[in-house]
């Protein structure tokens, strides 16, 4: 990656970062989870409290995008037709017809996942990994690029539902917003009661620009020492009295070789946004809360104590040897 690339890629960024900014009160985090997910290809399940501008950001990164967007609400009723599309019946043609659904669309929003039960959930499944739809006997190709942005309450709220885990390792970031800070939450009640939509937002990205973006992350170079530390972090996530014979017993399930595989595309990632060609030990460490916070499934125990999965993220870094 020469300079003029990593200025250009730079300006790029601190532009996109910029616009979200327009319509998102502080949250530098979350936003720039979202930034480093488009590099990384990657899905994203956003976690929050409502009110907290999750499906605000995901707008707004659709009109900067300037692809295809739709905005999908989850529901108690809603059937996996409502989502991916079904076969109809034609009297005019005596024949049936496929009528795609919403979800041919470059940005999902899946407002509320938790809120539809597991069987709609899973209709997302396909779509996810292998960024196509079977309706009836047909296989549909899904536009690229493809991005799922689920939204979902945290799950002691009343009326959700967990996702499936086969659902969850196929987010490749989990994201978790908080409460804004005092001043940050005067400034948004300013900027909303001012307005009458949402903010106007240049459009800087482009299918074109995105698919540049995410091939010059895969350019990103990273050490073979990295990737053994990586995989050794997940490995830890399913062992994890391996580091510490306290945590014995409190993990019922671990990272599967996904996580492995997006750690390491998250950190290349993160590395671009730093102006490098190569992954820092650094990138990894930065990347493994959001890699693995949902991926870690606790033991019935653990959850009744108290543990947090967060704790066991860091327990995790500080035990495993940095290269």
């Amino acid at each position: 990656m020469s300079k003029i690339n990593r200025d250009k890629i730079s300006a790029v960024l601190n532009k996109l970062r910029s616009e979200l900014h327009k319509g998102i009160i502080g949250q530098e985090k979350f936003v720039d989870g979202l930034i480093l997910a488009i590099l990384a290809g990657g899905h994203v399940l956003i976690e929050g409290v409502p009110g907290l501008a999750k499906t605000r950001a995901v707008n707004l990164l659709s009109l900067i995008s300037g692809l295809d967007f739709k905005r999908l609400q989850f529901t108690p009723d809603l059937l996996p037709g409502d989502i991916i599309g079904t076969r109809i019946y034609n009297q005019s043609t005596s024949g049936f017809e496929t009528k795609k659904g919403p979800v041919f669309a470059n940005f999902i929003l899946a407002d509320e996942i938790n809120r539809a039960p597991a069987k709609v959930q899973s209709a997302l499944l396909e779509c996810m990994q292998e960024k196509q739809v079977t309706i009836g006997e047909g296989t549909y190709a899904l536009p690229r690029p493809f991005f799922v942005f689920a939204t979902q309450n945290p799950v002691e709220q009343e009326g959700t539902y967990p996702l499936p885990e086969a659902q969850i390792d196929r987010f490749m970031i989990k994201l978790i917003v908080d409460y804004p800070s005092r001043k940050e939450e005067a400034d948004i009640v300013k900027m909303v009661i001012r307005e009458t939509s949402l903010p106007h937002v240049d459009r800087i990205l482009s299918e074109d620009i995105i698919v540049k973006l995410q091939k010059t992350v895969r350019d990103v170079y990273i050490e073979d020492r990295l990737i053994d530390y990586i995989t050794e972090i997940v490995d830890a996530t399913r062992n994890p009295r391996k580091i510490d014979p306290q945590l014995e017993g409190v993990v019922a399930y671990g990272a599967s070789p996904r996580a492995s595989i997006y750690l390491a595309q998250i950190s290349r990632a993160r590395a671009l946004m730093d102006r490098r060609d190569h992954v820092l030990p650094h990138d990894i460490k930065e990347s493994m809360g959001e890699v693995l916070r949902h991926r870690i499934i606790l033991t019935y125990h653990a959850e009744a104590e108290g543990v947090k999965k967060e704790e066991i993220i860091k327990e995790i870094a500080s035990k495993i040897k940095v290269p």
